[in-house]
């Protein structure tokens, strides 16, 4: 059931669903063939005929991104910990493994600051309970104040500091599970609605290997910017190959793709990532990676993406941006992150063959400066809709029911 403060629904510029005392169409009331007022289910329907019309024009490049919330499982109402957590949460956690002043770091027990001494120690000055608490800028200050750190506090510090990135990283590691997460069907729908030959494009700020697990729980094959080898080193021009069948005794020159293929760009690096001893960026099963290769949450991630192997996947991700007769659905991200959002926001003016789909939890309110500016690009009749869908949810039965989902 849908949650009464829940009002909009879907809002595009000649399209607007929402549910007030009844359920309504650009401000009418919606009507079924017996003249009574549609019922839930109805509604729904409606709003699915209108998000497939969007989504199912021929376009040549389909882009999905990916954000943290399509990590997050809702279990009767509330957010399953054993599955992906908001940056709140994760606030929380820090606080509550460090609130004794110790910390397990390389299998030894070692001495950390509580992040209240933290945020005294750096002058932050919010608390992680007050509303304006942001983990990002924390963080930030953690790393920009280790130079002024008391020569004696400083092995504690960087204890605390590494102690912060390895609870980031615990909470960030799960499994694919298709009894919770709806990733598959999302694919393989979207991957459907391509002509042979062209590639899903799947674009995610997210560490975990929720999309790699979904992919392979429908064969799925996926080019995520490493060799194919036994081990695999990252190459950005691997993005550009496809797989190709030979046909013998055929005299032809075309080509016979293989189906269900997709770009996998992990923008903010991923737990299966870490540097070998040559520095070469390498894959790996996270669970004999190290030292993994992420960006962490910080307002310096944005000076982080000119380094490699970041930088490769942002041009990348900005060529996918600027492609003509292009669809780009986002699901899970908020556009809080300014880098990403602006990215998306300049590409949407620069590129009149870019059509947007953005898919969030609740589309009402006020969230950033970005959403707004969304939304103004909307009002100004860009081709940009707004869904009230979630990946873990009905996203994929909006988009065209429940292909590849195995739930």
């Amino acid at each position: 059931m849908t949650n009464k403060d829940d009002i909009l629904f879907f809002d595009a510029v000649d399209d607007k669903f929402e549910r007030e005392s009844t359920f309504k169409h650009n401000g009418s009331d919606l009507k079924s063939d017996d003249g009574e007022n549609v019922d839930e289910q109805e509604f729904r329907n409606l709003i699915a005929k209108v998000v497939r019309q969007f989504v199912r024009r021929p376009f040549d490049n389909i882009v999905l991104l990916v954000g943290a919330g399509a990590s997050v499982v809702i279990s009767d109402g509330d957010i399953d910990a054993n599955f992906g957590k908001t940056v709140s949460q994760i606030s929380k956690d820090a606080e509550q493994q460090l609130e004794n002043g110790k910390y397990t770091l390389d299998n030894a027990e070692v001495e950390v600051f509580t992040l209240d001494e933290v945020i005294d120690k750096v002058m932050y000055n919010f608390q992680v309970d007050d509303d304006d608490f942001n983990f990002e800028d924390l963080i930030s200050r953690i790393i920009h104040f280790k130079t002024f750190v008391n020569p004696k506090d400083l092995t504690k510090f960087d204890n605390t500091h590494r102690a912060i990135e390895e609870i980031i990283k615990k909470d960030t590691s799960y499994n694919y599970d298709s009894k919770f997460f709806r990733h598959a069907a999302v694919l393989k729908v979207l991957s459907n609605l391509l002509e042979s030959g062209k590639k899903l494009n799947v674009v995610t700020t997210n560490y975990d290997t929720v999309i790699e697990e979904a992919a392979d729980s429908i064969s799925m094959t996926v080019f995520d910017g490493f060799s194919f080898t036994q081990k695999p080193k990252f190459n950005g021009a691997m993005f550009d190959w496809n797989l190709v069948k030979d046909v013998p005794n055929v005299s032809t020159r075309e080509l016979i793709y293989k189906p269900s293929v997709m770009n996998l760009l992990k923008i903010h690096g991923s737990l299966t990532w870490e540097y070998d001893y040559q520095n070469n960026v390498v894959r790996q099963s996270k669970d004999f990676v190290k030292k993994p290769i992420m960006v962490f949450p910080s307002s310096d991630k944005y000076s982080q993406s000119y380094q490699q192997p970041y930088f490769d996947l942002f041009v990348k991700f900005q060529e996918l941006l600027k492609q003509p007769n292009t669809l780009l659905i986002t699901t899970g991200f908020s556009f809080a992150d300014n880098h990403i959002s602006q990215m998306i926001i300049s590409s949407i003016k620069a590129n009149n063959g870019l059509s947007t789909l953005v898919s969030d939890f609740k589309l009402e309110g006020t969230k950033n400066d970005n959403w707004e500016q969304l939304q103004s690009l909307k009002n100004q009749h860009f081709d940009i809709a707004f869904l009230k869908a979630t990946m873990n949810g009905d996203l994929a039965d909006y988009l065209g029911g429940n292909d590849g989902d195995n739930r």
